[in-house]
C-alpha cells in the first residue's frame, strides 16, 4: 500500500493505539485505482483471514462504495485497543501491507460506541 492518509489528521492511528480502551470498531475507508480492485480485494482476503487469527478479534465486514466508484469500507470490531495493537503493529501484518496495489490508500480510524438515550446503548 502506497499511503496511510489518517481519517483525522490531527490524531491519527498511531496515536489512537496507544489509548487503552475496551470494545473498539476500526473504520478504515480504502480508495484505488478501479484497475486495482481485484487485487484489491485478494490482499484484503488475505489480510483479513490473518486479522480473523488475532487475539480479541471479534468480526469484520468489507463494504464497496456504489455505482462506478472504486471506494471501500471496512469495518472490525475488536475486543480492545490494545488486541488491535498487536495485531497492527504484528510484523507479519505490516509486511502484508506492502502487498496491497500501489494505488491504494488506506484511512484507519479507532471508534467506540456512544450512547444516546432512547437510541442507542454504549
Amino acid at each position: 500500500m502506497s499511503l496511510l492518509r489518517p481519517l483525522d489528521p490531527s490524531f491519527p492511528i498511531d496515536r489512537q493505539i496507544a489509548i487503552e480502551a475496551n470494545s473498539v470498531v476500526l473504520v478504515n475507508l480504502f480508495t484505488l485505482d478501479k484497475a486495482d480492485e481485484a487485487a484489491f480485494l485478494k490482499t484484503w482476503q488475505d489480510d483479513a483471514a490473518f486479522m480473523k487469527r488475532q487475539p480479541g478479534f471479534i468480526s469484520t465486514q468489507l463494504h464497496r462504495a456504489l455505482g462506478d466508484s472504486s471506494t471501500y469500507l471496512n469495518y472490525a470490531v475488536w475486543e480492545s485497543t490494545a488486541h488491535f495493537r498487536a495485531a497492527f503493529t504484528h510484523h507479519d501484518f505490516l509486511a502484508k501491507i506492502a502487498s496491497y496495489p500501489a494505488s491504494a490508500i488506506a484511512s484507519p480510524h479507532l471508534f467506540q460506541k456512544v450512547a444516546v438515550p432512547g437510541i442507542c446503548v454504549a
